[in-house]
């Protein structure tokens, strides 16, 4: 399988990291964690397929897709074996991409998400994609921020530059999305993962609590550790974005090379 080589922002030298961010954004949303590790990593937050600058996609389309466009994009790049951090969407690609290309991870770092769904909550996620198919992106903005930021938070201007770039998504690539997410099962292959693993679950995540993170993926990981961020929701990466940095730099500080 050939993949589509991604766009991306580069910045700083040294062992690679790859950022992979949520459904409906690109690279540019990872609040302070890039340039605090540009000052000793080769940070590469790239824009998956049907988002950012990356190419256009439709569905069907799964998340073993989404994966093979990484793995292009790192040989392209020279860029392996990464660190591949991915948050939500980006975290399942992460395991995806962990699973089918060992070769070109070297740790793996999943956030927000889950290795696996109930059969109950996958129409639901379908119905996500088909909203926007049928009432465009403002048909989905709001219940999409009540899932990802907490009340007090929501007034914030990250929550306005987040809100402004769901409104510019393009409506096919949200839903090609979704629908790879509802077809996602990585659990019962987790096992065979071998790199240093950290999950990073936040408190107050709705969409994907620590239970959720703990049960699919962190038991299914042989080694793999679970830090929980107080009060962090789904997008902790801006909510609280100290604590997923210190997180995150703690790890690949201690841990991985």
């Amino acid at each position: 399988m050939t993949g589509l080589v991604l766009e991306g922002q580069l910045e700083g030298e040294g062992p690679p990291v790859i950022l992979l961010h949520a459904v409906g954004l690109d690279g540019r949303f990872w609040g302070p964690l890039p340039a605090a590790l540009a000052g000793s990593r080769r940070v590469l937050s790239l824009d998956l397929a049907g988002h950012g600058r990356s190419p256009a996609v439709s569905r069907p389309r799964p998340i073993a897709d989404y994966a093979e466009d990484v793995a292009a994009t790192i040989r392209q790049l020279g860029a392996g074996p990464a660190a591949v951090l991915g948050l939500s969407f980006g975290g399942m690609v992460a395991q995806e991409l962990t699973l089918r290309h060992p070769e070109l991870v070297s740790a793996l770092i999943a956030c927000g998400c889950g290795g696996d769904f109930p059969a109950e909550l996958r129409p639901v996620l379908r119905e996500r994609g088909h909203a926007a198919e049928n009432g465009g992106m403002a048909a989905v903005l709001q219940p999409t921020l009540e899932r990802w930021f907490t009340p007090g938070f929501r007034a914030d201007p990250a929550v306005q530059r987040v809100r402004n770039r769901l409104l510019s998504t393009d409506a096919a690539g949200w839903s090609c999305g979704w629908h790879a997410i509802a077809g996602f099962s990585a659990t019962p292959r987790l096992g065979g993962v071998a790199v240093p693993t950290l999950v990073i679950a936040g408190e107050q995540d709705a969409a994907a609590p620590p239970t959720l993170a703990e049960r699919t993926i962190v038991r299914a990981v042989p080694g793999a550790r679970l830090a929980v961020l107080p009060g962090a929701p789904h997008m902790m990466q801006i909510e609280c974005g100290e604590a997923f940095t210190a997180a995150v730099a703690g790890f690949l500080r201690d841990g991985p090379t």
